[in-house]
């Protein structure tokens, strides 16, 4: 298939901050804007009847197989968030798009909303809040705690999980975390050999792990009676982690004091649902609507780092920071010069034919950057200007390519 970057429509889901829009405008591309997510059809239907040639979605679009297929088209995808486990990121690669996502721009706000329960549930701060605002006072020193001198387990050693560990250590409490990856501890942490070891020692337990299949259902009420009692479980890192149920049950058997969580297995689609949660109602629990990184400066910097990528690969064809794809990090081009991109199954043989196309047209060749992962080579060509099409349509018609642009 060959395209060249003709259209100029770009489609931005879930009410992504505006910031995205305004870089991506200043660009030359038109940007379209929805509040809300899209289902599978309405995805396929949208971007099948319109030539968008980039697709910006959050965390409640999903785009399966299936979808990417119907929109195989499409040249990029940007992931406003940090997680891609909404997205078929190996069926992206194998149809030569990339994605990009936003692993660092919102670290900051979950570790301090992390922080902040850590304090609010040492206090029992919502119940005695919520208690105020009902006219009632109580004022009592039962169940509430110093953070001083307590220990806090982190689950997941990640960019936020250290971030954690830094302001945690600042108020004076000892960390500790286990990791799958062996990683450096920061300031004074102290890295434990297993989950079971981090349940029993800490009074406050954090999650900070991604969507896998060994993290799904990682906390059962097995790991949840490991903690010690009267601790504390704070879940910000993603809904499939912790068996509601079993929390249920064990808050109920007031083995833990009190948790905070962020995410669960199914939130609404959009503000306008109703939620519902077996959590809802339980003592000293803090439910907060997947906000851990809704914070102004969180969103801004999360739109403005996802749309750079996506406006990089649409002008210069750079890959760098694509998280299912060969990663080249390319310049602009000279003035002189016309640049094609091609994505290819990586086979051998494949190069070798492309620079015998490029040798029969008698175009010379400026730059040459090729990349490969197991199942794809990723090959950016530069040229002096001249009448390239004709050689381009020839290298997009090889047995071996899945994509080639014309930047």
């Amino acid at each position: 298939m060959i395209e060249t970057v003709r259209s100029k429509k770009i489609l931005l889901l879930e009410n992504i901050h505006p910031a995205a829009a305004n870089l991506l405008k200043s660009g030359g591309f038109n940007v379209e804007i929805l509040s809300k997510a899209l289902g599978e059809s309405e995805i396929i239907k949208a971007m099948t009847s319109d030539d968008y040639i980039a697709l910006g979605v959050r965390s409640k679009t999903y785009l399966t197989l299936e979808v990417l297929e119907k929109i195989k088209n499409v040249s990029v995808v940007g992931a406003f968030c940090i997680g891609t486990n909404q997205i078929n990121l190996s069926q992206g690669n194998k149809l030569g798009i990339p994605v990009f996502n936003a692993p660092y721009s919102s670290t900051r706000s979950v570790a301090e909303l992390v922080i902040g329960e850590i304090i609010a549930l040492a206090r029992r701060l919502f119940d005695v809040s919520k208690k105020a605002h009902e006219g009632l006072w109580d004022k009592s020193a039962k169940n509430c705690y110093t953070i001083r001198g307590k220990t806090l387990g982190i689950v997941g050693y990640g960019h936020i999980g250290s971030q954690v560990s830094v302001l945690a250590e600042s108020m004076g409490l000892n960390v500790v975390y286990y990791d799958t990856i062996k990683t450096l501890p920061l300031g004074n942490s102290r890295a434990l050999t297993s989950l079971d070891e981090l349940l029993k020692n800490s009074d406050f337990v954090t999650l900070h792990v991604p969507e896998t299949a060994n993290t799904k259902n990682m906390i059962t009420k097995k790991q949840l009676l490991m903690m010690k009692p009267g601790s504390y479980l704070i879940n910000a890192s993603r809904g499939t982690v912790v068996v509601i149920e079993d929390l249920v049950s064990v808050l109920k058997s007031n083995h833990l004091h009190g948790a905070a969580v962020d995410v669960y297995p199914q939130e609404p689609e959009s503000n306008d649902e109703k939620f519902k949660t077996e959590l809802q109602s339980l003592p000293n629990v803090i439910l907060t609507p997947h906000i851990g990184g809704s914070t102004e400066e969180a969103q801004e910097a999360i739109g403005l780092e996802v749309a750079e990528s996506m406006l990089r690969f649409l002008t210069l064809g750079s890959t760098y920071g694509a998280v299912n794809f060969p990663s080249i990090d390319v310049q602009p081009k000279k003035p002189s010069c016309q640049r094609i991109i091609n994505v290819h199954q990586n086979v051998p043989g494949v190069l070798g034919e492309i620079n015998s196309i490029v040798s029969k047209a008698g175009v010379n060749i400026e730059s040459q950057q090729l990349a490969t992962d197991p199942q794809i080579g990723y090959l950016v060509m530069d040229f002096a200007r001249g009448q390239i099409e004709t050689m381009a349509k020839n290298i997009s018609q090889l047995p071996t390519s899945i994509k080639t642009h014309v930047l």
